[in-house]
């Protein structure tokens, strides 16, 4: 009996451990630390006062009130969503497609978590990551409305902050947190962005070019440079060369100098004692040469200079008496001249141009008259008792001594016939010389 009731007891017991095992499993909960459990059904409030109507357990454990508290589980590991975003119009006016990866999470902590709890909570994954793919294309296409073409291509980096910050702000309103985005691909439909590539191709393919230009003519000027350090090294040593071999020159040339140099004034202490003696001798030759002009060209020399001092006095009393016996013929003569008046004056130029008309009548040599025209003697007043010819000759004088026209003769050349010339006469020309 009493091994029946132990039995019994024991079967009990077991029944009500396993009953105990069903009921902690069911109230208690284990939390992952990739994921947060969610107590809804009990008020709870915060330090600063806010009032929720559930409490959050994340990593650990926890019992649910049964009856009174609902658990929901909601996972924090990444969310991938792929972002795609098809004729998206750029700062231009450019159509663009992006595409892009970004890593979305639900936060851990609060207040975040709250805001997650209050929109997501009950949701599945693919409706969260709906949810935050279309939040993410919406705030791409505001981004890409600010950017150039040029901009989201070349920077992608810049393109994809400014995606993160502005994507950020309403992804954590919704609960969520961004942790990366990356832009894959940036192209568009158009050409555009082709064509600038191609431009940059151009622009990389020119820079290449003159760098690889630049570099041609570094590398040919460094061997020009290389070539005329070598010249400029091998004229510097041949201008050495020529120095010392200039050295060597002027030190032989010295050396020689110096011999001649005493050479020279050997010969001219040699001629500087011939001229000494030869000083001597001709201050002799002097004396002697002195002393025979003295006696053959200086003493005559002074006789025939007082000789000529004597005639020179003696013809100078000669001069002097002569002038003075002019001088006294002269005075008489002007006194002879004031006592005889006008006839004296007469008398005087008579005997002044009769010599004077000789010497003029001996200048000229034998007349020949050609013509001679007698023209009687003029009466009356202004030539009017003149005859007519008297008159005309006189005036074609007059005209032809005025301006050396014959007026008779032009006349007579103008009423005159003229004779026939004879032909001219071939000149023949004269014949060639020989040489």
């Amino acid at each position: 009996m009493n091994l029946d009731a132990l039995l019994a007891l024991l079967g009990v017991g077991a029944v009500a451990f396993l009953a105990l095992l069903m009921v902690i499993k069911n109230v208690l909960y284990v939390c992952q630390p990739n994921e947060v459990l969610v107590f809804s059904g009990r008020h709870r409030r915060t330090d600063d006062g806010k009032l929720f109507g559930y409490r959050v357990i994340r990593g650990g454990r926890a019992i649910r009130i049964p009856l009174f508290e609902v658990v929901d589980r909601m996972d924090l590991t990444n969310m991938i969503i792929e972002v795609q975003v098809k004729n998206a119009y750029s700062k231009g006016g450019i159509p663009l497609n992006i595409q892009g990866v970004a890593n979305i999470k639900i936060p851990g902590e609060e207040p975040l978590l709250n805001n997650t709890v209050e929109r997501f909570l009950g949701r599945s994954r693919e409706h969260i990551m709906k949810t935050a793919r279309e939040t993410l294309e919406g705030n791409l296409r505001g981004v890409l409305a600010r950017m150039t073409p040029e901009q989201v291509n070349t920077d992608k980096e810049t393109f994809a902050q400014h995606l993160t910050e502005e994507a950020e702000h309403d992804l954590n309103k919704l609960g969520l947190v961004l942790d990366t985005l990356k832009i894959q691909n940036v192209s568009d439909e158009v050409g555009y962005l082709d064509a600038m590539g191609r431009q940059r191709a151009a622009a990389i393919r020119r820079d290449a070019m003159i760098a690889e230009a630049e570099f041609k003519a570094q590398a040919t000027e460094q061997k020009w440079t290389n070539t005329r350090n070598a010249e400029l090294t091998t004229l510097g040593a041949q201008t050495q060369i020529s120095l010392k071999e200039n050295e060597r020159r002027i030190a032989d040339a010295q050396t020689r100098r110096a011999a001649r140099i005493a050479q020279q004034e050997a010969e001219v202490q040699g001629m500087v004692a011939q001229a000494r003696a030869e000083v001597g001798m001709q201050d002799a030759r002097i004396e002697q040469v002195r002393r025979q002009l003295q006696a053959d060209i200086l003493a005559p020399a002074d006789a025939a200079r007082r000789q000529a001092e004597e005639q020179a006095k003696g013809h100078a009393a000669k001069i002097v008496e002569q002038g003075r016996a002019t001088a006294q013929v002269l005075t008489q003569l002007a006194q002879s001249y004031q006592r005889g008046g006008a006839s004296a004056r007469d008398v005087l130029l008579m005997q002044k141009l009769v010599p004077l008309f000789h010497s003029l009548a001996g200048t000229i040599g034998e007349l020949k008259i050609d013509r001679l025209t007698v023209l009687p003697q003029q009466t009356g007043e202004a030539g009017g008792g003149r005859p007519l010819g008297a008159r005309l000759v006189d005036a074609n004088e007059q005209v032809k001594a005025a301006t050396g026209v014959d007026l008779s003769k032009a006349l007579r050349d103008h009423f005159t016939p003229e004779a026939p010339q004879p032909p001219a006469r071939p000149v023949k020309p004269p014949s060639p010389r020989t040489t």
